[in-house]
Protein backbone atom coordinates (compact mmCIF):
# COMPACT_ATOMS: atom_id res chain seq x y z
CA UNK A 1 0.00 0.00 0.00
CA UNK A 2 1.50 3.78 -0.56
CA UNK A 3 0.41 7.45 0.34
CA UNK A 4 -0.11 10.10 -1.86
CA UNK A 5 0.77 13.11 -1.20
CA UNK A 6 -0.30 16.40 -2.43
CA UNK A 7 1.60 19.49 -2.83
CA UNK A 8 0.03 21.65 -0.35
CA UNK A 9 0.30 19.01 2.26
CA UNK A 10 3.82 18.00 2.41
CA UNK A 11 5.65 20.23 4.96
CA UNK A 12 7.72 22.43 4.07
CA UNK A 13 11.31 22.21 5.25
CA UNK A 14 12.51 25.04 7.59
CA UNK A 15 15.30 27.38 5.75
CA UNK A 16 18.86 26.60 6.34
CA UNK A 17 21.05 29.02 8.62
CA UNK A 18 23.43 31.16 7.45
CA UNK A 19 26.84 29.72 7.63
CA UNK A 20 29.12 32.30 6.75
CA UNK A 21 29.14 35.88 8.03
CA UNK A 22 29.46 37.66 4.78
CA UNK A 23 26.00 36.12 3.69
CA UNK A 24 23.83 37.19 6.16
CA UNK A 25 21.40 39.35 4.15
CA UNK A 26 21.28 43.10 4.26
CA UNK A 27 19.15 46.04 3.75
CA UNK A 28 18.40 49.55 4.54
CA UNK A 29 14.82 49.06 4.69
CA UNK A 30 13.37 48.17 7.79
CA UNK A 31 10.57 46.66 6.90
CA UNK A 32 13.04 43.72 4.99
CA UNK A 33 13.57 42.61 8.64
CA UNK A 34 11.48 41.08 10.96
CA UNK A 35 10.25 42.15 14.35
CA UNK A 36 12.91 41.44 16.98
CA UNK A 37 11.95 38.16 18.86
CA UNK A 38 15.49 37.61 20.79
CA UNK A 39 15.48 34.21 19.42
CA UNK A 40 17.73 35.60 16.16
CA UNK A 41 21.65 35.15 16.25
CA UNK A 42 22.18 38.54 16.40
CA UNK A 43 19.87 39.62 19.18
CA UNK A 44 19.72 35.95 21.77
CA UNK A 45 22.07 37.95 24.02
CA UNK A 46 20.50 41.17 24.57
CA UNK A 47 17.37 42.43 26.38
CA UNK A 48 15.47 42.89 23.31
CA UNK A 49 12.11 43.79 25.23
CA UNK A 50 13.84 47.30 26.57
CA UNK A 51 14.82 48.29 23.20
CA UNK A 52 11.20 47.95 21.02
CA UNK A 53 11.44 51.78 20.44
CA UNK A 54 14.50 51.69 18.72
CA UNK A 55 13.72 48.35 16.60
CA UNK A 56 9.38 48.84 16.37
CA UNK A 57 9.16 52.32 16.76
CA UNK A 58 9.34 55.80 14.50
CA UNK A 59 12.19 57.89 15.55
CA UNK A 60 13.35 61.15 15.07
CA UNK A 61 16.14 61.09 12.19
CA UNK A 62 16.81 65.27 12.33
CA UNK A 63 20.30 67.01 12.51
CA UNK A 64 21.28 67.94 15.83
CA UNK A 65 23.73 69.64 17.79
CA UNK A 66 27.53 68.52 18.08
CA UNK A 67 30.76 70.50 19.34
CA UNK A 68 34.40 70.12 17.46
CA UNK A 69 37.53 70.79 19.13
CA UNK A 70 40.64 71.05 17.67
CA UNK A 71 39.36 71.39 13.78
CA UNK A 72 42.87 71.51 12.11
CA UNK A 73 42.25 69.51 9.15
CA UNK A 74 38.74 68.70 10.04
CA UNK A 75 35.47 69.54 8.38
CA UNK A 76 32.24 68.61 8.97
CA UNK A 77 28.76 69.17 6.84
CA UNK A 78 25.19 67.69 6.87
CA UNK A 79 24.54 65.96 3.27
CA UNK A 80 21.76 63.78 1.61
CA UNK A 81 21.10 60.21 1.83
CA UNK A 82 21.69 60.50 -2.31
CA UNK A 83 25.17 61.20 -1.17
CA UNK A 84 27.90 59.34 -2.57
CA UNK A 85 29.61 57.86 0.41
CA UNK A 86 26.45 56.94 1.91
CA UNK A 87 26.17 53.31 1.76
CA UNK A 88 30.21 52.83 0.71
CA UNK A 89 31.10 51.26 3.70
CA UNK A 90 28.73 48.89 5.04
CA UNK A 91 24.93 47.94 5.33
CA UNK A 92 22.50 46.94 7.92
CA UNK A 93 22.39 43.48 9.29
CA UNK A 94 19.23 43.90 11.95
CA UNK A 95 16.73 45.91 12.35
CA UNK A 96 17.89 48.46 14.41
CA UNK A 97 20.13 49.43 12.34
CA UNK A 98 17.80 49.20 9.18
CA UNK A 99 15.42 51.69 11.37
CA UNK A 100 18.07 54.15 12.18
CA UNK A 101 18.90 54.10 7.81
CA UNK A 102 15.80 54.06 7.26
CA UNK A 103 14.30 57.14 9.45
CA UNK A 104 17.77 59.23 9.12
CA UNK A 105 17.28 62.82 7.39
CA UNK A 106 21.16 64.05 6.68
CA UNK A 107 23.86 62.25 7.40
CA UNK A 108 26.70 63.97 9.37
CA UNK A 109 29.79 63.66 7.00
CA UNK A 110 33.66 64.03 8.52
CA UNK A 111 36.46 64.64 6.71
CA UNK A 112 39.64 64.13 7.29
CA UNK A 113 42.36 65.29 5.24
CA UNK A 114 45.82 66.60 6.13
CA UNK A 115 50.02 66.84 5.39
CA UNK A 116 50.33 66.49 8.40
CA UNK A 117 48.94 64.22 12.05
CA UNK A 118 46.61 65.97 13.96
CA UNK A 119 43.79 65.13 16.52
CA UNK A 120 40.01 66.04 16.58
CA UNK A 121 37.02 65.55 18.62
CA UNK A 122 33.75 65.69 18.56
CA UNK A 123 31.24 65.67 21.17
CA UNK A 124 27.50 64.74 21.85
CA UNK A 125 25.43 65.82 24.68
CA UNK A 126 21.64 67.13 23.76
CA UNK A 127 20.58 64.30 21.83
CA UNK A 128 17.64 64.04 24.51
CA UNK A 129 14.83 61.48 25.47
CA UNK A 130 13.36 61.00 22.37
CA UNK A 131 13.70 58.08 20.13
CA UNK A 132 16.55 59.11 17.38
CA UNK A 133 18.10 57.64 14.43
CA UNK A 134 21.13 58.86 12.88
CA UNK A 135 24.05 58.73 10.52
CA UNK A 136 27.54 59.52 9.86
CA UNK A 137 29.85 59.47 8.01
CA UNK A 138 33.87 59.40 8.54
CA UNK A 139 35.66 59.76 5.19
CA UNK A 140 39.66 59.96 5.76
CA UNK A 141 41.63 61.55 2.34
CA UNK A 142 44.28 58.89 1.24
CA UNK A 143 47.42 59.62 3.20
CA UNK A 144 46.12 61.38 5.86
CA UNK A 145 47.37 60.57 9.21
CA UNK A 146 44.45 61.48 11.81
CA UNK A 147 42.89 60.59 15.38
CA UNK A 148 39.25 61.59 15.84
CA UNK A 149 37.33 60.96 19.06
CA UNK A 150 33.74 60.29 19.32
CA UNK A 151 32.44 61.63 22.10
CA UNK A 152 29.23 60.43 23.76
CA UNK A 153 27.35 62.11 26.88
CA UNK A 154 23.74 63.28 28.37
CA UNK A 155 20.81 61.49 27.75
CA UNK A 156 20.33 59.08 24.60
CA UNK A 157 17.56 57.23 23.34
CA UNK A 158 19.59 56.13 19.96
CA UNK A 159 19.93 53.89 17.32
CA UNK A 160 22.93 54.71 14.83
CA UNK A 161 24.75 53.60 11.89
CA UNK A 162 28.83 55.18 11.56
CA UNK A 163 30.43 54.41 8.48
CA UNK A 164 34.55 54.93 8.11
CA UNK A 165 35.90 55.13 4.57
CA UNK A 166 40.04 54.87 4.91
CA UNK A 167 41.63 55.84 1.74
CA UNK A 168 44.80 54.59 0.18
CA UNK A 169 47.78 54.98 3.19
CA UNK A 170 46.06 56.87 5.47
CA UNK A 171 46.14 56.44 9.12
CA UNK A 172 43.05 56.71 11.28
CA UNK A 173 42.52 56.53 15.17
CA UNK A 174 38.94 56.31 15.93
CA UNK A 175 37.57 56.31 19.69
CA UNK A 176 34.08 56.35 20.64
CA UNK A 177 33.43 56.77 23.76
CA UNK A 178 29.85 55.59 25.30
CA UNK A 179 29.58 57.86 28.47
CA UNK A 180 26.05 58.15 28.36
CA UNK A 181 23.67 59.10 31.68
CA UNK A 182 22.66 55.90 33.40
CA UNK A 183 19.38 55.68 31.77
CA UNK A 184 20.37 56.07 27.86
CA UNK A 185 20.13 53.46 25.65
CA UNK A 186 22.47 53.40 22.31
CA UNK A 187 22.87 50.96 19.90
CA UNK A 188 25.11 51.72 17.10
CA UNK A 189 26.51 49.58 13.81
CA UNK A 190 30.31 50.83 13.06
CA UNK A 191 30.91 49.91 8.96
CA UNK A 192 34.69 50.22 8.34
CA UNK A 193 36.53 50.20 4.42
CA UNK A 194 40.17 49.94 4.95
CA UNK A 195 41.87 50.59 1.86
CA UNK A 196 45.39 49.93 -0.16
CA UNK A 197 47.96 49.82 2.62
CA UNK A 198 45.91 51.60 4.59
CA UNK A 199 45.14 51.26 8.64
CA UNK A 200 42.68 52.14 11.14
CA UNK A 201 42.44 51.41 15.07
CA UNK A 202 39.30 51.69 16.01
CA UNK A 203 38.68 51.91 19.76
CA UNK A 204 35.33 51.04 21.90
CA UNK A 205 35.43 53.12 24.92
CA UNK A 206 32.17 51.17 27.14
CA UNK A 207 31.45 53.48 30.43
CA UNK A 208 27.80 54.31 30.54
CA UNK A 209 24.44 53.66 29.87
CA UNK A 210 21.91 51.53 30.95
CA UNK A 211 21.96 49.64 27.63
CA UNK A 212 24.97 49.67 24.89
CA UNK A 213 24.88 47.78 21.90
CA UNK A 214 28.01 48.84 19.60
CA UNK A 215 28.87 46.46 16.82
CA UNK A 216 32.01 47.01 14.88
CA UNK A 217 32.58 45.85 11.55
CA UNK A 218 36.08 46.13 9.57
CA UNK A 219 36.19 45.15 5.84
CA UNK A 220 40.22 45.00 5.03
CA UNK A 221 39.07 45.70 1.26
CA UNK A 222 42.61 47.11 -0.44
CA UNK A 223 46.18 44.78 -0.10
CA UNK A 224 47.89 45.41 2.71
CA UNK A 225 45.36 47.14 4.84
CA UNK A 226 45.67 46.94 8.62
CA UNK A 227 43.31 47.24 11.21
CA UNK A 228 43.40 47.04 15.47
CA UNK A 229 40.03 46.80 17.23
CA UNK A 230 40.18 47.49 20.60
CA UNK A 231 37.65 47.55 23.20
CA UNK A 232 37.35 48.65 26.75
CA UNK A 233 34.20 48.27 29.12
CA UNK A 234 33.17 48.42 32.98
CA UNK A 235 29.85 47.00 33.71
CA UNK A 236 27.70 47.76 36.63
CA UNK A 237 24.84 46.64 38.19
CA UNK A 238 21.81 45.92 36.02
CA UNK A 239 23.95 47.59 33.04
CA UNK A 240 24.14 45.96 29.93
CA UNK A 241 27.44 46.72 27.57
CA UNK A 242 27.45 44.63 24.10
CA UNK A 243 30.08 44.31 20.97
CA UNK A 244 29.90 42.11 18.47
CA UNK A 245 32.91 42.99 16.40
CA UNK A 246 33.31 41.65 12.21
CA UNK A 247 36.42 41.52 10.82
CA UNK A 248 36.39 40.65 6.97
CA UNK A 249 39.94 40.05 4.99
CA UNK A 250 39.02 40.51 1.43
CA UNK A 251 42.00 41.16 -0.25
CA UNK A 252 45.66 39.72 0.28
CA UNK A 253 48.32 40.62 3.07
CA UNK A 254 46.00 41.81 5.34
CA UNK A 255 46.76 42.06 9.35
CA UNK A 256 44.13 42.41 11.75
CA UNK A 257 44.24 42.12 15.64
CA UNK A 258 41.23 42.20 17.91
CA UNK A 259 41.65 43.06 21.70
CA UNK A 260 38.63 43.65 24.09
CA UNK A 261 38.80 43.49 27.83
CA UNK A 262 36.07 44.22 30.50
CA UNK A 263 35.63 44.49 34.08
CA UNK A 264 31.88 43.81 35.82
CA UNK A 265 30.89 44.37 39.18
CA UNK A 266 27.60 44.18 40.88
CA UNK A 267 24.41 42.38 40.56
CA UNK A 268 23.32 41.46 37.03
CA UNK A 269 25.80 43.26 35.49
CA UNK A 270 25.78 41.71 31.96
CA UNK A 271 28.15 41.73 29.23
CA UNK A 272 28.72 40.29 25.81
CA UNK A 273 31.19 39.85 23.29
CA UNK A 274 31.00 37.95 20.01
CA UNK A 275 33.59 38.13 17.51
CA UNK A 276 33.87 37.54 13.81
CA UNK A 277 36.76 36.77 11.29
CA UNK A 278 36.30 36.04 8.11
CA UNK A 279 39.37 35.10 5.66
CA UNK A 280 38.11 35.27 1.87
CA UNK A 281 39.32 33.07 -1.06
CA UNK A 282 41.35 35.96 -2.13
CA UNK A 283 43.01 36.76 0.90
CA UNK A 284 46.18 35.20 1.00
CA UNK A 285 49.23 36.11 3.09
CA UNK A 286 46.14 37.23 5.83
CA UNK A 287 47.84 37.62 9.45
CA UNK A 288 44.60 37.40 11.97
CA UNK A 289 43.82 37.04 15.78
CA UNK A 290 41.34 37.93 18.41
CA UNK A 291 40.72 37.90 21.73
CA UNK A 292 38.47 39.07 24.79
CA UNK A 293 39.05 38.94 28.31
CA UNK A 294 36.81 39.58 31.06
CA UNK A 295 37.13 40.31 34.88
CA UNK A 296 34.64 39.35 36.93
CA UNK A 297 34.67 41.11 40.39
CA UNK A 298 31.52 40.36 42.23
CA UNK A 299 28.68 37.77 42.05
CA UNK A 300 25.85 38.09 40.45
CA UNK A 301 27.27 39.22 37.11
CA UNK A 302 27.23 37.53 33.42
CA UNK A 303 29.96 37.69 31.01
CA UNK A 304 29.09 36.52 27.44
CA UNK A 305 32.08 35.64 24.96
CA UNK A 306 31.89 34.23 21.87
CA UNK A 307 34.79 33.83 19.60
CA UNK A 308 34.47 32.60 15.81
CA UNK A 309 36.96 32.11 13.16
CA UNK A 310 36.14 31.42 9.00
CA UNK A 311 38.91 30.53 6.86
CA UNK A 312 38.25 30.20 3.16
CA UNK A 313 41.89 30.72 1.79
CA UNK A 314 45.18 27.82 2.88
CA UNK A 315 47.34 30.45 2.01
CA UNK A 316 47.26 32.33 5.59
CA UNK A 317 50.70 33.80 7.54
CA UNK A 318 48.22 32.69 10.84
CA UNK A 319 45.33 33.19 12.20
CA UNK A 320 43.69 32.40 15.83
CA UNK A 321 41.68 33.19 18.91
CA UNK A 322 41.26 33.05 22.59
CA UNK A 323 38.50 34.00 25.33
CA UNK A 324 38.29 34.00 29.06
CA UNK A 325 36.89 34.85 31.89
CA UNK A 326 37.21 35.21 35.48
CA UNK A 327 37.90 36.26 38.65
CA UNK A 328 40.64 37.99 40.86
CA UNK A 329 44.01 35.97 40.42
CA UNK A 330 44.70 34.99 44.12
CA UNK A 331 48.48 35.52 43.87
CA UNK A 332 48.50 38.48 42.42
CA UNK A 333 46.63 39.58 45.43
CA UNK A 334 48.36 38.17 47.50
CA UNK A 335 51.82 39.44 46.27
CA UNK A 336 50.27 43.17 46.96
CA UNK A 337 49.46 42.54 50.19
CA UNK A 338 52.45 41.20 51.11
CA UNK A 339 53.95 44.44 50.34
CA UNK A 340 51.68 46.26 52.54
CA UNK A 341 48.98 47.16 50.24
CA UNK A 342 45.42 46.74 51.75
CA UNK A 343 43.43 44.49 49.74
CA UNK A 344 41.03 46.93 48.44
CA UNK A 345 43.45 49.10 47.34
CA UNK A 346 45.14 45.87 45.74
CA UNK A 347 42.12 45.30 43.92
CA UNK A 348 42.23 47.90 42.32
CA UNK A 349 45.62 47.72 41.30
CA UNK A 350 45.05 44.51 39.21
CA UNK A 351 41.93 46.16 37.75
CA UNK A 352 44.03 49.27 36.38
CA UNK A 353 46.38 47.45 35.28
CA UNK A 354 44.12 44.56 33.67
CA UNK A 355 42.18 47.90 31.46
CA UNK A 356 45.30 50.05 30.45
CA UNK A 357 46.31 47.95 28.13
CA UNK A 358 43.51 49.00 26.09
CA UNK A 359 43.54 52.50 27.62
CA UNK A 360 47.09 53.33 26.40
CA UNK A 361 46.98 52.68 22.95
CA UNK A 362 44.13 55.29 22.55
CA UNK A 363 46.96 57.81 22.33
CA UNK A 364 45.27 61.00 23.34
CA UNK A 365 47.30 61.57 27.01
CA UNK A 366 43.85 64.02 27.84
CA UNK A 367 41.62 61.55 27.18
CA UNK A 368 43.66 58.39 28.47
CA UNK A 369 43.94 60.65 31.67
CA UNK A 370 40.21 61.19 31.88
CA UNK A 371 39.45 57.18 31.51
CA UNK A 372 41.50 56.13 34.10
CA UNK A 373 39.97 58.66 36.38
CA UNK A 374 36.11 56.89 35.64
CA UNK A 375 37.54 53.62 35.98
CA UNK A 376 38.72 54.63 40.04
CA UNK A 377 35.16 56.33 39.70
CA UNK A 378 33.94 52.85 38.69
CA UNK A 379 36.08 50.77 41.43
CA UNK A 380 34.87 52.75 44.36
CA UNK A 381 31.02 52.73 43.23
CA UNK A 382 30.78 56.50 42.55
CA UNK A 383 29.14 58.01 39.64
CA UNK A 384 30.88 59.69 37.11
Amino acid sequence: MSTTYTETEVPALPSAPVQTRSERPTSVDVNDFDAVTGREVQWKYTPVGELTELTEGALNGASYDFTVVNTGGIRTSWVGRDHKLVGSAGLPEDRASANAWTHFERALLIELSSETSFEATLTRASLGTAARGAHTIVSVAPNTHATLVLENRGDALLTENVEIVVGDGANLTLVSVQDWSDASKHVAAHFAKVGRDAKLKHVVVSLGGKIVRLNPSARLAGPGADTELLGVYFADAGQHLEHQVYVFHEAANGKSRVTYKGALQGEAAHTVWIGDVLIGPDAVGTDSYEQNRNLVLTEGTRADSVPNLEIETGDIAGAGHASATGRFDDEQLFYLQSRGITEDEARRLVVRGFLVEIIQQIGVASLEERLNAAIEQELAGGAR
